[in-house]
């Protein structure tokens, strides 16, 4: 799918870099990363975040640039099964998707999905690809910094470089650094439940 939405676009070469990998070969600090930057309640929700989106409702009324309110779920039904664009057939398509995703996938499987399909650069899809492109090293072995980077970039990977980080980048990986920190480790519903 990455490949058809590149070749109809004219200002890209088609590319694409992708390996995929369990969610066990993907460091633990990425996967906290992108929920830390994307989707700080991605265990609680069932695919939407009704206050998130409630937020952006009022911000997009009284404001230029719009605010999106996207979950991790919603992204990977969008990136999975869609095509890029902002109509209401897609955006109602992307609600089915994400119904189904989280009905039928644990959160570990949405992550995994997740990480494996998200662009990270251009024509660079996926957290392996990504790590081998930007830092020459596994996913499974990103430090702390450079998964916090990988995650800083997402809102718009085409537009941002974890290559070559502007201030804006750096200011937005301190965040997540700082948010990362706040969080303590990414503790899946699995897990806790195995516990009792």
């Amino acid at each position: 799918m990455q490949c058809v939405k590149q070749a109809f676009d004219d200002k890209r070469d088609v590319r694409l870099k992708k390996d995929w990998v369990s969610l066990d070969e993907i460091s633990p600090d990425l996967q906290l990363a992108v929920v830390c930057a994307e989707d700080q309640n991605f265990l609680e929700h069932y695919g939407f975040d009704l206050d998130a989106i409630e937020k952006a409702l009022k911000h997009n009324k009284n404001h230029k640039r719009k605010r999106g309110a996207s979950t991790i779920s919603q992204q990977t039904a969008k990136n999975v099964f869609l095509y890029d664009g902002r109509n209401w057939i897609r955006k109602g398509l992307e609600v089915y998707f994400t119904f189904l995703i989280e009905l039928t996938w644990n959160k570990e499987r949405i992550m995994e999905v997740y990480l494996n399909v998200i662009e990270f650069g251009d024509g660079i899809y996926g957290a392996e690809a990504a790590s081998q492109h930007f830092f020459k090293a596994s996913a499974k072995d990103l430090t702390r910094n450079e998964a916090a980077l990988l995650a800083a970039v997402l809102p718009a990977p085409r537009k941002y470089s974890a290559k070559a980080p502007g201030s804006y980048i750096k200011k937005r990986q301190a965040w997540i650094l700082s948010q990362m920190n706040n969080w303590g480790e990414l503790k899946y519903e699995q897990e806790t439940e195995e516990k009792k």
